[in-house]
């Protein structure tokens, strides 16, 4: 975005916005995180450090489209969890930015089980005592 106003121009940064998006993503219930991207047909997840990663921006002068990469949570509805993702994102980036959002497209890249971590430290101990 290049604003020219009485003092200068103001350019706001693809990746400010992606951070934006990913921030605002991850702060909807049923979002178990974003998506780097799916290698071996497993959806990787990234941690909150690369809340960009998981976003793909286009920054015109006054409007931005956005798409974003996510991991749902097991047992959330998966429609709703999308149109909040993308109620979230809209306010947080035309609040932040003043850019206007022509398109925020959300890709469920996985689904989290809640459950994976805690089996995991359980592999190693025996079946019977």
């Amino acid at each position: 975005m290049v604003e020219n106003g009485n003092l200068g121009s103001i350019k706001i940064a693809n990746e400010v916005v992606a951070i934006i998006a990913g921030l605002a993503a991850t702060e909807v219930e049923g979002v178990a995180g974003m998506s780097g991207g799916v290698a071996g047909g497993i959806a990787e997840m990234l941690g909150r450090k690369n809340l960009s990663k998981g976003v793909k921006v286009e920054v015109g002068e006054k409007e931005t489209a956005v798409d974003l990469f996510v991991i749902v949570d097991y047992g959330s509805s998966i429609p709703d969890v999308a149109w909040r993702i993308q109620d979230n994102v809209k306010q947080a980036i035309e609040g932040m930015t003043g850019l206007d959002v022509v398109e925020i497209n959300v890709h469920i890249q996985g689904v989290h089980f809640a459950n994976e971590e805690e089996n995991e430290g359980e592999e190693d101990k025996t079946r019977v005592k």
